[in-house]
């Protein structure tokens, strides 16, 4: 389950209550839900029982009559109270096994599609680089999420401080997209090679292109050793971190097309390669050289004795696969190349 397809089931959960009188409340268009700031919350939260309570009723009445209906939906485990009046919800460990599989089943293209279906986003045209070339990039993104585009004016964003040709020169195709792209509209980018260039963990366009490139080493050495991927049980911290910033990555394209803002895709791509080096350790045993360090690509030895594939290594490559697939997709909607070698 997406966060989307949850926030339409809290949106229903909240109509059904309405309509048979549990609840005296305004039914709202949208409801949002998010991943809990602090582990042990649940899977997401959302504020609903708030929303409804600023026009009439007590948040925590509110959010109870919603935790009973919520907690017997398939696909949710638990359902918990938090004052003032958060919901927080555990879903069920089939809902990850269906995260994965839907993400393997689509690959790049996950999380494109239609909730912007009629939907008209006013993009304008100009001369600067950097506005040229982020209304080119939200036009994209406007597509794959359904919309359509049309004249306007914008998205206004700080102007370039060096010529397209210039970027170019120094940064190359990919280092200068990613240099007017990943800062915020209101931000100057800062286009300096020294920091865009360097293969260091402190890049972060090196972090997230050396992930997908670790998921394609992945790849072939379990290919190379025999072993297919099989999306199973996933209960360890690291798996949900990236569980959560899978299910959240339409919501995001979503918003960066919306708000025609493709920094945060941008963003999103960087918190899923930092959440994916963690997780990849738990791979360590069997993919790769625990003694080398985890921003160099090794070979290891075919598995043997205790280090023999199980179901776990099997999920975990599942995983791993996912995250390349989304970092591939994004990357794409950058207009920015995912190697399968760094």
């Amino acid at each position: 389950m997406t966060p989307a397809q949850l926030s339409r089931t809290v949106l229903h959960t909240v109509r059904r209550a309405v309509e048979d009188d549990e609840l005296c409340v305004a039914v709202p268009e949208r409801v949002t839900v998010r991943t809990p700031p602090r582990p042990g919350c649940g899977d997401y939260a959302t504020n609903v029982a708030l929303q409804l309570a600023r026009a009439r009723g007590d948040a925590l009445v509110i959010a109870e009559v919603l935790r009973r209906r919520l907690v017997r939906t398939p696909g949710i485990a638990r359902v918990d109270v938090a004052a003032p009046g958060f919901l927080n919800i555990t879903l069920e460990a089939a809902s990850h096994t269906q995260l994965v599989q839907a993400v393997l089943s689509q690959g790049p293209d996950y999380g494109r599609g239609d909730v912007l279906a009629g939907v008209r986003v006013p993009v304008g045209t100009g001369d600067e680089v950097r506005a040229a070339l982020v209304a080119h990039v939200v036009r994209g993104l406007v597509a794959a999420c359904g919309g359509v585009v049309v004249a306007g004016d914008g998205p206004v964003v700080r102007p370039s401080p060096l010529s397209g040709r210039d970027l170019l020169t120094r940064l190359g195709p990919d280092a200068a997209r990613w240099a007017l792209l990943r800062p915020a509209a209101h931000d100057l980018p800062d286009p300096a090679p020294a920091r865009l260039l360097s293969q260091r963990e402190d890049n972060p366009l090196f972090r997230v292109r050396y992930a997908h490139a670790r998921v394609r080493g992945l790849m072939r050495n379990a290919h190379r050793l025999g072993i297919t991927s099989a999306p199973g049980v996933y209960d360890h911290p690291a798996e949900a971190a990236l569980l959560a910033l899978l299910a959240d990555h339409p919501r995001t394209l979503e918003a960066a097309a919306r708000h025609r803002a493709p920094d945060r895709l941008a963003r999103h791509l960087v918190a899923t390669a930092d959440a994916f080096f963690p997780f990849q350790d738990l791979l360590g045993d069997l993919f790769r050289d625990p003694a080398r360090d985890r921003f160099h690509d090794v070979c290891p030895p075919p598995p043997s004795g205790e280090r023999k594939p199980s179901a776990v290594h099997r999920s975990r490559l599942a995983l791993a696969e996912a995250v390349g697939a989304v970092l591939a997709g994004g990357l794409h909607l950058l207009g920015i190349s995912a190697p399968r070698h760094l």
